[in-house]
């Protein structure tokens, strides 16, 4: 069997207008010439790949199936032919990138200009979720994941580190007091991340506690458990990336300094294990890896 990329090309531009004519046009073809040219791609494949109506067509079941599989073709293809450039700024394609809407907000979007100024051929599509997003069943190139890494088939690289801490509003310290022990951390109003009602601390030695908390709220949102710190609520355990800011002006401050939040974290960069990363893959990986290393609350301690 033998497959012409351009009549692959040709069907996928097809089934993403649903015209022949239309998408004929774009590669110097008449109607009828580009017909005949998606009739012989469905003779070598040996399956009807559209529906045809004198209005419209539209993709069959194989040709569903087939879809994804020519757009993996010819991806690879596109990803051949950039890892053999010798100008980065040949680079071209999509890229799609998932990573946390905080993380994405604060440490990625600032720089996707710049990216995509070094970059032209390239578009970028940044999925910020604080769902963990299933980068191999989503069709993503890759992830920027916080924490420590679940086993998985996934082909990781370290980032950047992710200290963590514990921090509460001057004016809540003021009016119940600052801990001084773990024990002392227990009669305060906890902020929980998505429930978790255990806190792991390790002392200055190396010895890690868990730690029973309370509280009054939880939420799955990172940034909601940073404005009830601000607001004055309680304690919360927090990524040093996110509070930076607030760090730095004082409007939160540290509690039981002594104490690191257990287990340490790092930022990571994963992508599906099927394929060698792609030139776009490597180029943005390599970018965004340089920025965070100039960022303090990311920097190797």
């Amino acid at each position: 069997m033998s497959l012409d990329l351009k009549s692959l090309e040709l069907f996928v531009r097809v089934a993403t207008l649903g015209a022949i004519g239309k998408a004929g046009a774009e590669f110097g073809l008449s109607a009828t010439a580009a017909t005949q040219r998606l009739q012989a791609l469905e003779a070598t494949v040996g399956t009807q790949l559209f529906h045809r109506t004198t209005r419209a067509v539209s993709l069959s079941t194989d040709g569903e199936i087939f879809l994804a599989h020519a757009k993996r073709i010819l991806g690879d293809v596109e990803d051949a032919l950039a890892d053999i450039q010798p100008d980065p700024r040949d680079l071209k394609g999509e890229l799609r990138v998932a990573c946390s809407a905080s993380f994405g907000r604060l440490h990625i979007a600032p720089y996707v200009t710049e990216f995509l100024e070094n970059h032209p051929g390239v578009s970028l599509q940044l999925v910020m979720s604080d769902s963990v997003i299933d980068i191999v069943e989503q069709g993503l190139d890759m992830a920027i994941r916080i924490g420590a890494l679940a086993p998985s088939t996934l082909k990781a690289r370290k980032l950047a580190v992710s200290p963590r801490c514990l921090v509460a509003a001057p004016h809540y310290l003021d009016k119940f007091g600052a801990p001084s022990t773990l024990d002392d951390l227990k009669t305060h109003n906890c902020l929980a991340r998505e429930d978790m009602r255990t806190w792991s601390l390790a002392a200055p030695g190396g010895v890690v506690h868990d730690v029973k908390i309370n509280g009054n709220f939880s939420s799955t949102s990172a940034e909601a458990i940073t404005e009830a710190a601000l607001s004055g609520l309680g304690i919360a355990r927090k990524c040093t990336w996110e509070i930076a800011d607030q760090l730095s002006a004082g409007t939160l401050k540290p509690v039981l300094a002594d104490y690191s939040v257990s287990p340490f974290w790092n930022v990571f960069a994963v992508r599906p294990p099927s394929k060698l990363p792609s030139g776009r893959v490597r180029a943005f990986t390599d970018f965004l890896e340089a920025k965070l290393k100039k960022i303090p609350a990311l920097c190797d301690d």
